[in-house]
């Protein structure tokens, strides 16, 4: 691992400008891109094909796109250095494997927090803020919320700048807040 790899989790709400906050910090690096999308493509579902269309048309022709929607560690370990990793979206690759039980789960995780520790690249990983609402209604729901919220505060604990993009703002939360102990 590079001594000057740096992990940054950019998080907020759907829509808030995490992807594109995620997107131009990549940029900054000045080191060669590798967009991991973790979304599948549903031939038959036009609103979320919209969706990846406009990520897709934002992101420069030279960085190079990976689709993984599942198998993030390898992809992680793998990158070399002087390379910017950029995933997008934990929140799609939990969903993912929502179907899994939870030691399959808890194993996964515990693989990819490694894989990002271990890494030669920097990394910057982009997530949904969940559980601001109301409790789901539907166990996959809470499921989700539950696996998500964990993912993301367990990858907040090792990242090295974590931003909460909000209200057309990215706010740098190692600089304003208080990191908390496990």
């Amino acid at each position: 691992m590079s001594d000057d790899r740096r992990i940054i989790l950019v998080t907020g709400a759907a829509r808030s400008g995490k992807s594109q906050w995620a997107e131009t910090l990549a940029g900054r690096s000045g080191k060669p891109v590798i967009y991991i999308a973790t979304s599948r493509l549903d031939s038959n579902d036009p609103e979320w094909l919209d969706r990846v269309r406009e990520h897709r048309q934002r992101r420069p022709p030279r960085w190079t796109t990976l689709e993984i929607p599942l198998e993030l560690s390898a992809s992680i370990e793998t990158a070399e250095s002087p390379s910017c990793l950029l995933i997008d979206s934990l929140g799609t690759w939990v969903a993912n494997g929502l179907e899994m039980d939870g030691k399959e789960w808890g194993d996964r995780v515990t693989d990819f927090l490694a894989s990002l520790q271990r890494s030669a690249a920097d990394i910057l990983l982009v997530a949904e803020e969940t559980g601001w609402g109301v409790v789901p209604a539907y166990p996959i729901g809470r499921l989700f919320r539950d696996r998500l919220g964990s993912l993301t505060r367990r990858v907040g604990s090792i990242a090295d700048t974590v931003y909460l993009v909000t209200g057309g703002h990215a706010l740098d939360l190692t600089k304003l807040g208080q990191r908390l102990e496990d």
